[in-house]
């Protein structure tokens, strides 16, 4: 370009611009399942074409640019899946996470960010004015639905942290539960586990459909409605507020914590978990690119560091707050002390 030094490029510019090509290619990818039909063996164009009933021309695209995001490998006209996307996007694997795009790639999701020039001028999310904070948003059945696979590990991985001894009687308040998984993993692994979980009444049915799985529906029970206002029992051991605090600002953070910590026994402890921002608030980088997430869908959310969610519930009368890391889980734990 005239006037362009030669030390410079405008590739990131536009790698980052054409962003949208690789979301729409990954997305044909798992919807024709051309990751489970290459597989680690390899297949050329004509017989993934064959094979997906499409036209070799469209398979054929696809699967270089697939491959030149760094999705599929192609040897001598052949393409392979490499072998960390055949764990994540081979449905024939156990750590398929493909039908998460369900809901991250939603039409409630991706019509948030239509305009976020506006939704930065305004303060307000584009869908409405709560945006997924609504009550009884369809988006959350998606991601009470799609992201079982992902939070799977995740929530077995926290049961074991919290609750290390698993042979006494607790009981545990799962705010938000969505899916339920967090609250059923500290069930499964301890059988004196008493559940109590309180989401959205169109979301509660996944949670219960997974506790019949789980095999530990005898030991749940259920809370319709909006945390902050349903009457969420007393007396429990453990409050868990798994992936929510990031959907609001601070003060209204303070509070659902100020309830939980009412709803705590006096040795309770309120567990949370989150990505973690550090104090640059641009590590790690999911954290950062998490933020986007707020931002395109939630009036006031946003994602925290250790010291201001320390802060929170140190403000509601939590004595102490610890950081925990979870390896190899990317989200982090807060457990703070009544």
């Amino acid at each position: 370009m005239p006037g362009m030094s030669p030390q410079f490029s405008p590739e990131l510019f536009f790698d980052n611009v054409n962003g949208y090509y690789r979301t729409a290619a990954i997305k044909a990818g798992i919807e024709m399942e051309v990751f489970t039909k290459v597989g680690e063996r390899g297949c050329d164009a004509p017989t993934l074409a064959r094979q997906c009933q499409a036209p070799q021309r469209g398979i054929r695209i696809l699967c270089d640019y697939l491959t030149t995001i760094g999705f599929l490998c192609k040897e001598q006209q052949r393409y392979f899946i490499t072998k960390e996307m055949a764990m994540f996007l081979n449905k024939n694997s156990p750590g398929y996470i493909g039908g998460t795009i369900d809901f991250l790639l939603s039409d409630e999701v991706m019509s948030s960010f239509t305009n976020l020039t506006k939704t930065i001028q305004t303060g307000k999310t584009i869908t409405s004015e709560q945006g997924a904070l609504d009550p009884d948003h369809p988006q959350w059945v998606k991601f009470a639905k799609a992201m079982q696979p992902v939070m799977s590990l995740a929530s077995m991985v926290l049961a074991e942290r919290v609750d290390q001894e698993r042979d006494k009687p607790l009981k545990v308040l799962d705010v938000a539960c969505g899916h339920g998984l967090f609250g059923i993993a500290f069930a499964k692994q301890n059988p004196y586990v008493e559940v109590t979980a309180a989401d959205w009444s169109n979301v509660l049915t996944v949670a219960k459909e997974n506790a019949e799985i789980a095999g530990v529906s005898e030991r749940m029970r259920y809370v319709p409605g909006d945390a902050f206002e349903q009457d969420l029992g007393e007396g429990y051991d453990i409050v868990l507020f798994a992936n929510f605090l990031h959907h609001f600002s601070p003060s209204k953070c303070e509070e659902i914590i100020a309830k939980a910590h009412h709803c705590l026994k006096h040795d309770g402890r309120a567990v949370t978990f989150e990505f973690i921002a550090n104090q640059d608030r641009i590590s790690p980088p999911l954290a950062s690119i998490f933020t986007m997430m707020m931002l395109g869908t939630t009036p006031e959310g946003d994602v925290y560091t250790f010291e201001e969610i320390k802060q929170m519930f140190s403000n509601c009368g939590f004595k102490n707050s610890e950081l925990h890391s979870l390896s190899p889980v990317l989200e982090k734990a807060v457990i703070s002390y009544k």
